[in-house]
């Protein structure tokens, strides 16, 4: 790579690589208006329609806002458009079903004109005619911290180019020096306050299965801008967190454990274990996969299985700040029965303790229902929270016996191996000394706290107090009096 490459030379390459990846670079847009001509003529192709420009500023008026959360959904749902005749249609903003059969176009300088404001944005994204990626870039040895300030500085201006135009549906920032890149989620100017002495900034980097960082803009855009993989971070991996109004971009490690599991149960081929650290955010990775299960017609119910009450009711809070009202509270084991046998589609997800469920199936209890043998024969989901000791007895056998064709997944931040198992009493019962394979069989994915450590999502403490497990990473051997551990942004 030579050095001294001015913006310029940055930007064009960058471009001529999105342009390799299947991109149209629209070299005629620059300004507001082709932006919102380009948009009024793919709004009008996907739907087939022709519109009046009174339509087409009607449309706009009930699309463009100030509220960066309100924009998301609406790019998500169908929109109304008051035609001439008085009739009333709803159209969507982009195919919805297949975000691969969008169109993908690509601008540069763009240079949105307000009562207030003339920025000028270096790379915009256009999905269907709507800018929903901005790519800022920096000459080489300049910190993409400075692009990250930029685009807060840009967002605090009075009369900003992202308020009442269409980059209010600005999904996602990248930014980059060309050696070192960033991505982080567009949000109310509240929630992007930006300081250069914060250490845990909303920000990170890509990174691939294996957890190896992918930090090379070039290299950036083969693993998340093809087209097919930018629609599906951005329509499947981008959670809009209904209570905040806020959204959240997933993290690497989140997408892939979620792909494994969805992969997994498509294929109907077992059981798997996700292995990731305290403080990765669990709730927001098992809510998307529970989410993802919910659309699924060959699923009849997806179970998400805590071992403790108080757990139960944080984890269902949990879901509903993502989704408000999409997980409803088991007041009794009576309760859960109804909610197990029900064929609405907002009862497909049950946030439930072991403990509760294992009453539920016991055929010797008062609220047993006959019924519940014709959900065994049929494919349901069960994601075990934090599956440890507590979860290897009876209750997790009874489990197992009821729902035949179930599949079982766990999330743990300590696994169970053959060299760390140890037969305790469980249920006043003696137990086998069983690992978390012999439970979930095999590992979808890893994300270990020696991960975290390099990506300072938690803070670094002293691994003497570890043992080194086989694939590098770290069991508790003698725990320390203290380890501070700080959550990550979900």
């Amino acid at each position: 790579m030579e050095h001294n490459q001015t913006e310029s030379q940055i930007e064009d390459r960058f471009i001529r690589h999105l342009k390799g990846l299947g991109y149209v670079h629209r070299t005629d847009i620059k300004d507001r208006a082709s932006l919102e001509e380009n948009f009024r003529n793919k709004f009008e192709a996907l739907n087939g329609v022709r519109l009046t420009d009174g339509e087409f500023e009607r449309l706009m008026g009930n699309i463009v806002s100030s509220d960066v959360y309100k924009a998301s959904k609406t790019l998500r749902d169908k929109v109304k458009v008051t035609h001439e005749d008085g009739t009333t249609r709803h159209y969507p903003l982009l195919n919805l079903q297949n975000w691969c059969k969008n169109e993908y176009e690509v601008i540069n300088q763009l240079r949105i004109n307000t009562h207030s404001s003339h920025h000028r944005y270096d790379v915009i994204i256009l999905i269907n005619g709507l800018p929903l990626v901005q790519v800022e870039l920096k000459t080489h040895g300049v910190s993409p911290r400075v692009a990250i300030k930029q685009i807060v500085d840009y967002k605090n201006d009075r009369g900003n180019g992202y308020e009442h135009t269409l980059l209010a549906f600005m999904q996602l920032f990248i930014v980059s020096n060309e050696a070192d890149t960033f991505y982080f989620a567009n949000n109310p100017k509240e929630a992007l306050t930006f300081d250069e002495r914060e250490q845990f900034l909303p920000v990170c980097r890509w990174a691939n299965e294996q957890n190896k960082k992918v930090t090379n803009l070039h290299e950036f855009a083969r693993e998340v801008l093809y087209k097919c993989a930018l629609g599906e971070l951005v329509s499947r991996y981008m959670v809009l967190v209904e209570t905040e109004r806020k959204l959240i971009i997933m993290r690497p490690y989140q997408i892939y454990a979620v792909k494994k599991m969805v992969e997994c149960i498509e294929h109907n081929a077992g059981n798997g274990y996700i292995w990731h650290t305290t403080g990765s955010g669990k709730t927001l990775t098992s809510f998307k996969a529970a989410t993802l299960l919910k659309d699924n017609p060959h699923i009849a119910k997806c179970f998400f299985v805590v071992d403790r009450k108080d757990l139960d009711k944080q984890t269902r809070e949990e879901f509903n700040k993502f989704q408000k009202g999409c997980v409803e509270e088991n007041t009794n084991t009576g309760e859960l029965v109804r909610r197990m046998l029900s064929d609405e589609y907002k009862d497909k997800i049950i946030v439930t303790t072991i403990q509760k469920l294992g009453l539920a199936l016991n055929e010797k209890e008062r609220h047993f229902d006959r019924g519940l043998r014709n959900l065994a024969a049929q494919r349901v989901v069960f994601i075990f929270d934090e599956c440890h000791r507590s979860q290897f007895g009876e209750y997790h056998r009874a489990i197992k016996s009821f729902f035949p064709q179930a599949q079982l997944f766990g999330f743990t931040g300590t696994p169970i191996f053959a060299e760390n198992a140890t037969r305790t009493k469980i249920e006043g019962r003696e137990a086998s000394a069983l690992t978390t394979e012999d439970i979930f069989h095999k590992p979808l994915h890893t994300y270990a706290i020696t991960h975290a450590i390099e990506d300072k999502s938690v803070l670094p403490f002293d691994v003497s107090f570890y043992r080194l497990q086989r694939d590098g990473s770290f069991s508790m051997g003698e725990v320390p009096k203290k380890v501070i551990v700080k959550k990550i942004l979900e």
